[in-house]
């Protein structure tokens, strides 16, 4: 980042930037202790849970979605509901505490997530034993008031997605129809998510994950983004523990509030229940 105008405004509204599911939600890479969107990770499995309907509720330590802190690097409280037919259509609500908004100028400390989509298995020739999962999910935040703040647009941001999976593997990609967590004139941002969910016995998965955030008409923000981590569950909870960082820009991803970089490598615990 220089000193331009331009440049200053892309760092301000860097700060705006959040969150799959996620979790994207739809979560991709997780499905409940997500310090990302719930609907990324429930959508990432092509199985049908017992139940049609589960609640999910975590504490992290930092709510990092694609890399950058949701909470200035403090704790989050999170939870969500999901519903999924036995065809694999599913719907579903997730929300965390936040403070990027009001630490950029705004006001408002939740974000809401809505999402709802289709998955499943395609068992047809060469593509036999590939899983899909597509979708679309509306991420809210109430009274947030960025839209009043110069150099910012609503954070209140539309994508869809659509994601490949074979065995642990998959890889995602999410596209806004509307301006990208408050970045001016970013409608068609994309963001690719490539990882995988590795069982590595005795209990334990492993998680791997790497993704690539482009903004659009905002080139000072776009940045890479990587996680590696291992949950076990137990009898009353889930525990996760990740190593999560980027190369974003850390001028532009610098926290408004006191100036900390939002997008810094650092361990990530997270505790969760799904029931």
């Amino acid at each position: 980042m220089n000193a331009s105008k331009e440049a200053r405004r892309a760092a301000l509204a860097a700060a705006a930037i959040l969150a799959i599911s996620g979790a994207a939600h739809a979560q991709s890479t997780d499905t409940v202790a997500r310090a990302e969107p719930v609907a990324a990770t429930a959508a990432a499995t092509a199985s049908t849970p017992a139940s049609p309907v589960t609640f999910n509720a975590a504490l992290t330590s930092d709510y990092r979605y694609r890399g950058i802190s949701q909470t200035r690097l403090q704790p989050a409280l999170q939870g969500g509901i999901d519903y999924v037919h036995a065809a694999g259509w599913y719907v579903g609500a997730w929300a965390s505490t936040i403070k990027f908004a009001k630490d950029a100028g705004g006001d408002g400390d939740v974000e809401i997530d809505l999402y709802a989509g289709k998955r499943g298995e395609i068992a047809v020739g060469l593509a036999s034993g590939l899983t899909y999962d597509i979708g679309a999910l509306r991420y809210l935040y109430p009274d947030n008031g960025l839209g009043q703040v110069a150099g910012f647009a609503n954070a209140h941001t539309t994508e869809v997605y659509a994601q490949l999976g074979y065995g642990p593997a998959y890889v995602k990609y999410s596209h806004s129809t509307t301006n990208l967590f408050g970045f001016v004139d970013s409608e068609g941002s994309g963001y690719l998510d490539i990882g995988g969910n590795l069982d590595a016995g005795n209990g334990f998965t492993v998680q791997l994950h790497a993704g690539h955030q482009r903004v659009e008409h905002n080139a000072a923000a776009d940045y890479t983004d990587w996680k590696i981590g291992v949950s076990r569950s137990f009898a009353l909870a889930t525990v996760a523990v990740a190593y999560v960082g980027t190369n974003a820009s850390k001028s532009a991803y610098a926290s408004p509030k006191n100036g900390k970089f939002t997008g810094r490598d650092a361990l990530q615990l997270t505790l969760s229940r799904t029931f």
